[in-house]
């Protein structure tokens, strides 16, 4: 397959994803932050680390009130920002949220992290398309600070959210980083950021991506529609904010007071909720559990 034809497809399947993100659903939301929990799992094996999507859960969800999520747990909450990310008013980002950014991924900020502000606004506003842009950004960060490859992929998502109007971005790239789109031919190894083919790559990650996200959206779609159906079956006082969470976030702790539920409340909304099949329990265990669509 010519260059042309990948770049092709990659722009296919990007117009496919963006009918769906235009239209915005009410489970947006849940949506984004299952796409940012992939990208989070390939982000820590990057960090040399082996935490699975139920350890990042646990780590955010069952901390005390702004208790530290560990290494790995702060890489979702990077991924979770991500999610819930406007990009309307920043042009470039705004260099708080990249020095947050970039200490949750633990990368000590200097000058050479804070021009990625601006790097960042150039190449969301360049003409070229939007695999390219994405494609100079991860080589112009990972060239300046090797260490940065985890930032420059949280980055060339928020790229491609600008170029393609989107309002809020959509986890994508870091999940494919590991994937063969960056294998090289014959499996002598990957290919990477700075390697004639890497833009190439990108534009096979998009593709790749792309077909995955709208997978996981008629996933999350058939489970929102059962939760949607039997949630007015539910009538525990106060339970609005958690029917609202639940469209909206990966995961909820059935042990936290959500909204304005108590603990015992709580629990037994998440478990009249299950047994009606609105929610999945999703760590397995009799304690600490854990609910999403």
């Amino acid at each position: 397959m010519s260059d042309v034809d990948v770049a092709f497809k990659a722009g296919a399947a990007l117009s496919s994803l963006d009918q769906l993100v235009r239209l915005e659903p009410v489970w947006s939301g849940s949506w984004r932050q299952r796409l940012g929990l992939k990208c989070a799992v390939a982000a820590v094996r990057l960090m040399g680390r082996t935490e699975d999507e139920s350890a990042l859960r646990d780590a955010v969800l069952l901390r005390t009130a702004d208790g530290d999520a560990g290494p790995a747990g702060n890489v979702f909450l990077a991924y979770k920002k991500l999610s819930a990310h406007s990009t309307h008013n920043f042009e470039p980002p705004h260099a708080k949220t990249l020095r947050d950014i970039a200490n949750l991924f633990a990368m000590k900020w200097d000058d050479t992290l804070a021009d990625f502000c601006q790097l960042t606004g150039d190449l969301a506003q360049d003409g070229r398309a939007a695999p390219f842009a994405v494609a100079e950004l991860v080589t112009t960060v990972c060239r300046l600070r090797p260490d940065a490859e985890i930032l420059a992929w949280w980055l060339a998502d928020w790229v491609l959210a600008k170029k393609l109007n989107w309002q809020t971005p959509v986890p994508l790239l870091m999940a494919q980083r590991y994937d063969p789109a960056f294998r090289m031919a014959g499996g002598r190894g990957r290919i990477k950021p700075d390697d004639e083919a890497f833009a190439r790559s990108v534009c096979l990650a998009l593709v790749q991506g792309a077909r995955e996200a709208l997978r996981q959206a008629v996933d999350i779609s058939r489970r929102a529609e059962q939760f949607l159906a039997v949630a007015p079956k539910v009538r525990t006082k106060g339970a609005e904010t958690v029917m609202r969470q639940l469209l909206a976030e990966d995961a909820l702790s059935a042990s936290a007071t959500n909204g304005n539920l108590s603990r015992w409340a709580s629990r037994r909304l998440f478990e009249r909720l299950e047994m009606l099949g609105g929610v999945r329990e999703l760590s397995g265990r009799s304690t600490f559990r854990i609910y999403g669509l």
